[in-house]
């Protein structure tokens, strides 16, 4: 290892406790910069210890880190009691109470606003411990047995213990794995609230992906006891994503390596497959659709596991995509876009009459052929990967919320993708393609089927997005999702328009009349 990390030691103490053995100065620096890594603005951090135990030198490190200035002058605030500084993200607060009679002393200095939007470092905190926020982390720093170095104990309190175990894992990860000299840069985010993505650049350029998908918290219960993830078959912990990957790459698909993995924290460290789109400015590349369309086509024709290892202990059983499910996520339409986009509410009647009509829709797909149903298999989660052969040029990623489920929906998720607009033509052109290709693999492949099945599980899943996007805009502050509700409502009243969903398009008519224009187009045929 390299930087002094490889040098530290540690042990449990508490789930919201660490302690780190540094050998000299230049490991608790690099430990600090390893620290300032992992702090927002709001953050507290509390430096405790006696005379000599190091404070100065780790709070020199992270401030400079913070601030991207290795040379930045970082007095001690003994005398002045408070610095302030410019960092990257945000303003950098570095205090010193040992000056201090209490924490009422600390209203005259203006502490609570000058630290609201700061990352906020403090020395000697016992003395106005009680004016500080509860929820911080806390380094105590003291001189290792002998001399020889010296012994930090992190203490999490409030939410900081979950993070501090984070943090645990994230180091204890990369250095099993010869990541940790590797820069960590922040990706977009997607549509998830509680997984979110680094690339990891080592020195030599070499890159990987810090997956950070912690456990998903238990929400209220909405139906039966059971909360919404539960019902709609949402994964809850990254044991889903490790499943399906293994399983995928068995199959001779490019789904990213694990390098390692903390299963209880929820972190991964993952091949990084590159960034190259399948599509361009002008929409789908239709060499590259056709690639995908066909990876469907091997993947709904092999005899697949319902059950796959995640390690030597663990099992993963991938849950069916039921009535139960597909139902609650239609009816986002009701709870999110009737309310929020249209303005208006259902009457009771009416949502009971919008439930049963897909009740009974649904009851053709639940009757019908299974399969890996990977759910959201469209454009985003699709890397083009070009100097790789045949269908191993198709990258895989996001694909932990899998079902057993209609082969259809795959499909429709790729060719009505919610983000970019894939034209008629070339929508019918890849349903013919998979339709045949389909065929010549199994005599017995109903095409007429699959083209019902094709309809219904389009309009499922347009009407559930119709709902998701409104939910992300009103529930969770992203409006950019709003841009695409018009291209979602073209592609649902494209299949309501369908002979399977007559009786769906009649209730879409009646109490939704916008989603249906006045002359229908044609739904793709095969």
């Amino acid at each position: 290892m390299v930087n002094g990390l490889a040098l530290m030691s540690e042990q449990d103490v508490s789930q919201a406790a660490w302690i780190v053995t540094l050998p000299d100065h230049e490991a608790t620096e690099n430990f600090a910069r390893r620290l300032a890594e992992e702090l927002k603005a709001g953050d507290l951090v509390t430096l405790s210890g006696g005379l000599g135990a190091g404070k100065t030198t780790f709070a020199r490190a992270l401030v400079r880190t913070l601030a991207n200035d290795p040379e930045l002058e970082v007095p001690s605030p003994t005398f002045t009691l408070m610095q302030v500084y410019d960092g990257l993200a945000c303003p950098i607060v570095h205090a010193d109470f040992y000056r201090l009679s209490g924490g009422y002393e600390l209203v005259e200095l203006g502490w609570e606003e000058i630290t609201e939007n700061a990352i906020t470092l403090v020395e000697w905190p016992e003395r106005a411990e009680e004016a500080l926020n509860p929820e911080h982390l806390d380094i105590r720093l003291d001189m290792a047995p002998g001399g020889r170095g010296r012994i930090a104990m992190l203490t999490g309190t409030g939410a900081f213990a979950s993070r501090l175990q984070r943090i645990k894992a994230f180091r204890n990860l990369v250095d099993r794995c010869g990541w940790s000299d590797a820069a960590r840069l922040p990706m977009q985010s997607d549509a998830s609230v509680i997984r979110s993505y680094e690339r990891l650049v080592k020195p030599n350029g070499e890159t990987a992906l810090l997956m950070i998908s912690p456990p998903r918290p238990v929400g209220p219960p909405v139906r039966r006891g059971k909360p919404y993830t539960t019902i709609a078959k949402l994964a809850e912990t990254v044991h889903a994503f490790v499943a399906m990957d293994k399983g995928l790459r068995a199959l001779g698909f490019s789904a990213p390596y694990i390098y390692g993995e903390d299963l209880d924290t929820g972190l991964l460290l993952i091949e990084d497959l590159g960034a190259e789109p399948v599509i361009d400015e002008n929409g789908p590349i239709p060499e590259r659709y056709a690639e995908a369309t066909r990876l469907l086509v091997k993947l709904h024709s092999t005899e697949l596991p319902q059950v796959l290892p995640v390690s030597d202990d663990i099992e993963h059983a991938i849950p069916a995509y039921d009535l139960e499910a597909m139902l609650i996520e239609v009816e986002l339409l009701a709870d999110w876009y009737v309310p929020h986009i249209i303005g208006t509410q259902l009457s009771g009647s009416a949502r009971a009459e919008f439930v049963n009509t897909w009740t009974d829709t649904l009851g053709e797909i639940l009757a019908g052929p299974v399969t890996w149903t990977l759910r959201d298999f469209h454009s985003p989660n699709l890397i083009w990967m070009g100097e790789r052969e045949g269908l191993q040029r198709v990258g895989l990623i996001d694909f932990q919320d899998a079902t057993l489920g209609s082969p259809a929906y795959d499909v429709a998720s790729l060719l009505q993708d919610a983000r970019v607009t894939v034209p008629a033509d070339l929508e019918l052109k890849l349903i013919g393609l998979y339709a045949r290709d389909r065929k010549a693999l199994d005599p017995d492949f109903d095409v007429s089927a699959f083209a019902r099945a094709y309809a219904i599980m389009a309009a499922q899943r347009a009407t559930k997005i119709l709902g998701i996007f409104a939910r992300l805009d009103r529930r969770d502050g992203k409006p950019h999702y709003l841009k695409h509700l018009p291209r979602i409502e073209a592609y649902l009243a494209r299949n309501l328009a369908h002979p399977a969903l007559a009786k769906l398009k009649v209730w879409y008519e009646t109490y939704l009349p916008r989603l249906i224009p006045l002359e229908d187009e044609a739904p793709p045929s095969v």
